[in-house]
């Protein structure tokens, strides 16, 4: 019988990098994650339990380790197999200085790979985002041989902190050519949650049930469920032909409007807005709500993005932006969020 693997998946109280874990240890892999604080150790294995054998979740560990600091990586890395490095910050609104979001961004991922390669790791998955991946400035389809145009105006801090992050892993991957990397570009990670700690994505649908805004911009996403996304890190993991590629998680495009017309449909009760807002009004309204001034730059823009090389490479077939969508909606009513 072959020894029993472990992967080390950093931030994994996370919305994606619970459900990340969940996949692995359904699949027979230990895990150790990694938080800033052994508090939330209870929280993620609250959320795994009623998901997984007694046997699984004992296969789950934790280690104290924090982006920002060496201490707890040397011990977090010793003896594992993959290093899963998923922890990065992913804010609603963007700060007011960049270097808040790319600095813990790209040291962080830097820190990771650095103590996982000094531990022996030869095998490493980043998730990355699809902000990586769009240039604004191309109309055509778009796939994983393109890049975030950095000087761009509607770079955003958070798509810096993003691209910055994976050039510096590439980059790292060139001093380490025995470390096998794979990066996983997801969009916008819809679907349930395992607990009630939901992501910064879920927080647009959150919006638009509540009713929070008299119109919606004309902000385009490609989409993505989270079960796609942990079953593409398993299978990044697993297939040693995923190494040294990008892989676009996206299952097709939305825009707001389209969402909330959709949940419109599905709770007519609700006040859910679903007139488009006017660029005159969004510029408005971006003077008091750092939100709406985050995404200024991209309305209007809807990016069309190409799954074929996880299709080709991962046999993935993905769940449909809809059904990701009515999911997170249907969650959220249900344990009273909205």
């Amino acid at each position: 019988m072959s020894e029993q693997k472990i992967a080390l998946i950093t931030g994994v109280s996370g919305f994606i990098a619970k459900h990340v874990t969940l996949r692995f240890l359904q699949a027979g892999w230990a895990v150790r994650g990694t938080l800033r604080s052994l508090d939330r150790a209870e929280e993620v294995r609250q959320a795994l339990s009623p998901h997984l054998t007694k046997a699984a979740l004992a296969n789950l560990s934790f280690a104290k380790a924090d982006l920002t600091h060496d201490d707890g990586w040397a011990e977090a890395a010793r003896g594992a197999d993959v290093l899963v490095h998923m922890a990065s910050p992913f804010p609603m609104a963007q700060p007011k200085d960049p270097a808040d979001l790319i600095n813990p961004a790209v040291q962080g991922t830097l820190r990771a790979l650095r103590f996982a390669y000094a531990a022996g790791i030869r095998r490493a998955v980043l998730t990355s985002s699809i902000v990586a991946v769009y240039d604004e400035g191309k109309s055509s389809i778009q796939d994983e041989s393109d890049w975030c145009d950095l000087n761009a105006p509607g770079t955003t801090a958070y798509a810096k902190s993003k691209t910055l992050a994976e050039r510096a892993a590439w980059d790292f991957v060139t001093s380490a050519p025995d470390l096998a990397l794979t990066c996983i570009n997801p969009g916008l990670v819809l679907g349930q949650p395992l607990d009630r700690h939901v992501g910064t994505s879920l927080n647009l649908v959150k919006r638009l049930l509540g009713g929070r805004d008299p119109m919606v911009p004309m902000l385009g996403f490609e989409c993505v469920d989270v079960r796609d996304v942990a079953e593409m890190h398993l299978r990044a993991a697993e297939r040693p032909e995923t190494a040294g590629k990008r892989y676009l998680a996206a299952a097709g495009s939305m825009t707001m409007p389209q969402m909330a017309g959709l949940l419109k449909a599905a709770h007519p009760k609700r006040r859910i807005a679903t007139k488009v807002a006017p660029m005159i009004v969004l510029r408005l309204l971006a003077l008091f709500d750092p939100a709406v001034k985050g995404v200024l730059p991209l309305v209007g823009r809807i990016p069309q993005m190409s799954n074929a090389r996880a299709k080709a490479d991962m046999g993935m077939q993905f769940t449909s932006p809809v059904d990701a969508l009515t999911a997170s909606a249907d969650w959220l009513l249900a344990q009273g969020e909205v």
